[in-house]
């Protein structure tokens, strides 16, 4: 049987093989040699990984989830296990509450179909707003920015069918935000997103149950020596997970290395935050009603100029920040891998190789270029 360099369980690289169950599971798991760190990339086998999970992207292709439509959803799903990514919680954007919801409801009726071979897994939703902040909105809209409101969070959840895993929110402009995070604790996720909070107020949204951060460093207060911001505060709160863009756009290389020495492997998670530009040609294209100008890997708003998310995906993510950031490929394999896994809760069936877990995994050559894709053990047709 072929062998290849497993990253396994244990965050170690070993060289072996793997099986699948009819039932599309890891059967067993054979480690016969542990690797040493420098042998890692110096042997020539193929590399086996955990498909990839990303847990905030808007679009890709033309299409954008927010469309509302079951050819925008099918068309994500399928670009992106296309490209290692076999589990996905698509993002929405700040709009009209209806919207909001038929976009929600959608996806609920496409999740209750089941599993789909050669779609990457429906596990959640990520909604950016609409409770966010107009001096962070970045690239959301502003006219649909509102106040956190409870019964708002539980129509959000009814039309999703329980979907919804994440809800954004700016502390600062909700006077009883502690409140909100309290008895949202244990329904959703509550990330703090586009918010312009001080050390303190974002602090206190952690404390009271929040428990994520919004694609860290962009769109909210930094890290400064004498006023930590939402940076600080996120480093400080160990129970909390932070996205990191790492398109070589976003984000410095510098700052992402800061991000992984700060919170270390285990809270880190890569997103794309990609649009519906994502591989299409250069052009100006429609973000929830406002127009973006993509110009190579760059898309900004063509109003005022704000960074408009990325035209990546999180495999690419994760192989930038190996080979351009020096990010060691055990800890982007981890930020991509169990840690989104973790972060959405579905850690006991998806996001590392081990026995009984799903079989989505993927095959890497030494560059890292993508060789194979599998899902439930059966490796799916690509372009």
């Amino acid at each position: 049987m072929k062998k290849y360099k497993i990253f396994a369980e244990d965050k170690k690289f070993y060289l072996g093989n793997i099986n699948c169950s009819e039932d599309g599971r890891f059967s067993s798991v054979h480690l016969e040699e542990e690797l040493r760190e420098e042998e890692v990339f110096q042997r020539k086998e193929d590399f086996l990984i955990p498909g990839l999970i990303d847990i905030h992207f808007h679009g890709c292709l033309g299409q954008d989830f927010c469309d509302g439509t079951r050819d925008a959803i099918e068309c994500l799903a399928k670009y992106e296990i296309e490209h290692g990514v076999t589990g996905i919680c698509p993002a929405t954007l700040t709009l009209a509450l209806d919207d909001l919801d038929a976009v929600l409801s959608l996806a609920r009726d496409y999740a209750e179909e089941g599993e789909k071979e050669g779609k990457a897994r429906l596990l959640g939703i990520n909604m950016e707003g609409p409770f966010i902040s107009h001096v962070k909105k970045g690239a959301q809209n502003e006219k649909y920015i509102l106040q956190c409101d409870e019964k708002i969070l539980s129509r959000f959840i009814e039309s999703s069918g329980g979907l919804v895993k994440f809800v954004g929110l700016a502390p600062e402009e909700n006077p009883d935000f502690e409140e909100f995070i309290k008895k949202a604790k244990g329904r959703v996720k509550i990330s703090l997103a586009h918010t312009n909070a001080d050390f303190e107020t974002a602090l206190l949204a952690y404390r009271a149950g929040a428990s994520h951060a919004v694609h860290l460093f962009n769109a909210m207060t930094g890290l400064d020596h004498r006023n930590p911001g939402v940076v600080g505060a996120t480093v400080e709160s160990k129970e909390v997970y932070a996205e990191l863009i790492t398109d070589g756009i976003h984000v410095h290389p510098v700052m992402v290395r800061a991000a992984f020495a700060l919170l270390g492997e285990d809270r880190v998670v890569l997103i794309s935050d990609s649009l519906r530009s994502t591989g299409m040609p250069d052009g100006i294209y429609d973000l929830g009603g406002q127009k973006v100008k993509k110009e190579g890997k760059r898309c900004t708003l063509v109003e005022g100029g704000n960074l408009a998310g990325s035209v990546s995906n999180v495999f690419d993510c994760m192989k930038t920040a190996v080979q351009l950031m020096r990010i060691p490929f055990k800890k982007a394999i981890l930020a991509s891998t169990i840690n989104p896994a973790k972060s959405l809760g579905v850690e006991k069936e998806l996001g590392s190789i081990s026995v009984g877990k799903r079989a989505d995994y993927l095959i890497l050559d030494n560059d890292l270029n993508l060789k194979a894709v599998y899902q439930s053990g059966k490796e799916i047709e690509r372009k």
